[in-house]
């Protein structure tokens, strides 16, 4: 990787943000609009999907690679001997999660919310292999199908068999996406792309150096990454907390979603 894609926006203290999904920072702007009032906000776009790079081909993620980009970013935003504040969502939040384990140095304090690390859960490999059923029905039946499936396993309403083995059926008419189609779609990339190495990643068994909050939305109690995310908070030495809305909290209220990654940013993690 060689090309850094973000955006600036506000004044204050660097917080760096990570999107969710294929990286693609689409609906985050009323949420950036309100942390620039507080912070000079660093948003992120992995792929450069906002940046002219939509439609060209793309492989399987790794997020290694994305962290790496982060601390580029990173490396270039910030003021020497400075650190900065993170928060990442969904996926941006597995790629913080390891941001923070390999350079917490550059790190005030970082946030990672609803992050699909789920083969640290006593069912992981049950869930994993819950999301590889997602990726197989995007391939056979489209995004569409997918989407819905992915639904159901998040809110672990998906139908399984005695085996753990997701049973929902993709709908008849569903239709796999062309290539072109495909690196047309954010969504298609994410299911493609990024669905299964993010879901597959679990961070150190060891407590972060770098202040933590793992977070998880209020109307994802009882769901499945409200509890990964509680799982994760104590394994990785950081504290858990909750914040507005569900898994798109960001995006469904994002001026409250704001305020309280405010709150939580000046409040002690130990």
């Amino acid at each position: 990787m060689t090309d850094l894609y973000y955006d600036v926006c506000g004044t204050g203290p660097v917080l760096l943000i990570l999107p969710g999904g294929a990286g693609h920072p689409m609906g985050l702007e009323p949420l950036t609009d309100r942390l620039a009032e507080r912070f000079t906000v660093v948003t992120h776009d992995p792929l450069g999907l906002a940046h002219g790079r939509l439609g060209q081909p793309v492989a399987d993620q790794r997020v290694e690679e994305w962290s790496e980009g982060a601390r580029r970013v990173l490396d270039a935003v910030l003021p020497a001997g400075e650190s900065a504040y993170v928060l990442g969502t969904s996926a941006g939040g597995v790629v913080a999660l390891d941001l923070a384990a390999r350079h917490p140095g550059r790190l005030r304090h970082v946030v990672a919310h609803e992050p699909p690390c789920v083969t640290v859960l006593p069912d992981g490999e049950r869930q994993r292999a819950l999301f590889a059923r997602v990726y197989d029905t995007y391939r056979a039946a489209g995004p569409q199908a997918a989407g819905a499936l992915m639904g159901a396993v998040l809110t672990e309403t998906a139908a399984t068999d005695a085996t753990g083995t997701a049973t929902t059926e993709a709908p008849v008419d569903g239709q796999p996406l062309s290539p072109a189609e495909e690196s047309a779609s954010p969504m298609a990339l994410f299911l493609a792309h990024v669905l299964r190495p993010f879901t597959a990643y679990a961070p150190p068994a060891r407590p972060v150096e770098a202040p933590l909050t793992v977070a998880a939305g209020a109307d994802s109690a009882g769901q499945l990454l409200h509890r990964t995310a509680a799982l994760l908070a104590e394994r990785c030495g950081g504290v858990f907390a909750e914040f507005p809305g569900g898994h798109i909290g960001a995006v469904e209220q994002p001026e409250a979603y704001a305020d309280r990654l405010t709150e939580v940013l000046g409040s002690p993690t130990r």
